[in-house]
């Protein structure tokens, strides 16, 4: 019985498409929703980020995917099957944490195969099966070493490893990389870029750092106050955000409260809270927008910063240098501008000498390079 309902499960989850299913999930903790209405199909094989602030929820929906905690309403679904009354270790998923979670009186090659034997594995097949997952995270020569005696990374692969020894189905990754140093995360973010092209497994990443999600994922679900705001790829999350909220999360943007004055199907003419005049783009929506209250968007390596008047006048507004920070390759800019309103400017390192912060001082953004987001 039990493979006849395995067939049909796989059977289902090809005809979707997806290896997990989130439908109308709700989970509550003492009166508290922390997670509302979420829907959510991630599709077989791909690398799938949540990605929000502290408290939006996203752990907890890694959670619910586990087994770790039940919802409170709606379906989950991993590979067809309906994980309701499913325990954490008969789903086909495995979770790598934040702290890796490693067992410090056990050597690397007994960590790894701790799942295996708790499931009674023959010998043989823990030994050929430890030895192939040491292989895929390059730690054979550490086989025999003790939690205490690797490094932050040398770490994180043997949880790694531990977690694909059980060939999961999902691979789950909650905040897999926060302990590490910046460039030590770096690193593993492109270890676990080929890892995952390598497998082909589905791979589900909750995080906090927007840099980290926009370069792993194929698609990114960003959420807020247990909410989704948008699922999306990379590219279109970063440059076509459907809400103010993920506008200003993803990454650094300037934000103007604004009105529609006039609109065609290519072009808005707004007017700022502020009194600035602009050509925005509209966002790309069933609905055109036409009239009423939105929010533009400007992101600040769009911005071109001159000290003479541009010959195009078109968003082109007049202000005062205020603070500047040298990155190296790139020189972020404070500008206040008459208006009032002040932006963050970020120029590559070679506009050369600026003005003093007396001196007026020119930016402008073509019309293409903004976007008007509606606020209801």
């Amino acid at each position: 019985m039990s493979q006849t309902i395995t067939h049909n499960q796989r059977s289902t989850a090809t005809d979707t498409g997806f290896d997990v299913e989130l439908r109308k999930v709700f989970k509550v903790f003492n009166g508290e929703t922390a997670v509302r209405g979420v829907d959510l199909g991630i599709r077989r094989g791909e690398f799938f980020s949540i990605l929000g602030p502290s408290g939006c929820g996203k752990t907890t929906t890694l959670r619910m995917i586990a087994g770790f905690d039940s919802l409170s309403a709606g379906e989950l679904l991993i590979q067809g099957q309906l994980m309701t009354q499913v325990p954490p270790y008969r789903r086909p998923v495995n979770t790598v944490f934040q702290s890796y979670a490693l067992f410090n009186h056990l050597t690397v090659r007994e960590n790894i195969a701790f799942g295996l034997r708790i499931k009674k594995r023959s010998k043989a097949e823990i030994i050929d099966r430890v030895q192939e997952a040491m292989k895929l995270v390059k730690m054979e020569a550490f086989a025999t070493r003790f939690p205490a005696q690797l490094s932050g990374g040398q770490q994180q692969r043997v949880a790694l490893a531990r977690a694909l020894v059980n060939r999961p189905a999902v691979l789950l990754l909650d905040e897999p990389l926060g302990a590490l140093d910046l460039k030590l995360r770096k690193e593993m973010q492109v270890e676990l870029s080929n890892l995952h092209q390598e497998l082909g497994l589905t791979f589900i990443m909750v995080t906090h750092d927007q840099e980290e999600a926009l370069s792993l994922s194929d698609r990114i679900a960003v959420m807020n106050l247990g909410k989704i705001e948008q699922i999306d790829t990379p590219n279109r999350i970063y440059e076509q955000p459907q809400t103010a909220f993920v506008a200003d999360f993803i990454g650094d943007t300037n934000l103007f409260p604004a009105k529609i004055e006039g609109a065609h199907p290519a072009m808005l003419w707004i007017t700022t809270t502020n009194g600035l005049k602009m050509k925005v783009r509209p966002l790309e929506t069933s609905t055109p927008l036409t009239s009423g209250q939105v929010v533009v968007s400007v992101r600040p390596e769009k911005i071109h910063v001159t000290r003479t008047i541009p010959t195009d006048v078109i968003n082109c507004f007049e202000g005062r240098l205020r603070h500047v920070m040298y990155l190296g390759t790139h020189v972020h800019y404070v500008i206040d501008l008459v208006s009032g309103d002040r932006l963050t400017v970020m120029q590559p390192n070679a506009i050369g000498e600026l003005p003093d912060a007396d001196l007026p001082i020119y930016v402008q953004w073509a019309p293409g390079d903004c976007l008007a987001i509606p606020t209801n």
